[in-house]
């Protein structure tokens, strides 16, 4: 059985950095595209960052140059570098990761449990 595990997280003053790391576990044929999300409660679940197997990134605007998405495809991994944090960056971070459970067929999406970040003074 396939099973995202994220760690991570926490308070931080503006500012202030923290690294999120999501691993997946189990037994799989390949990983794909990996994402980072954030949610505010009342809000839509928002992409932060992706990066893709061949580790091009995209990013929304807002954390631009204070973010950064890599991935280690030995350890199947996922990590979220954030720096210069800011009140608004405050969420629920989740990792969701395509996974192809066998050589057929398609892919299947798997979300991480989700990491609380609070940026506050």
């Amino acid at each position: 059985q396939v099973q995202l595990v994220e760690s991570g997280g926490g308070s931080v003053q503006p500012g202030g950095s923290l690294t999120l790391s999501c691993a997946a576990s189990g037994t799989f044929f390949a990983i794909g595209p990996m994402f980072w999300y954030r949610q505010v409660p009342g809000r839509q679940r928002e992409l932060v960052a992706q990066i893709t197997d061949r580790r091009q990134t995209h990013y929304i605007d807002s954390v631009k140059g204070r973010f950064t998405i890599s991935r280690d495809n030995v350890k199947n991994s996922v990590n979220l570098e954030m720096i210069d944090l800011k009140p608004d960056d405050t969420a629920v971070y989740y990792c969701h990761v395509d996974i192809w459970v066998s050589e057929r067929g398609s892919p299947s999406i798997y979300w991480g449990q989700g990491l609380q970040v609070t940026v506050a003074s």
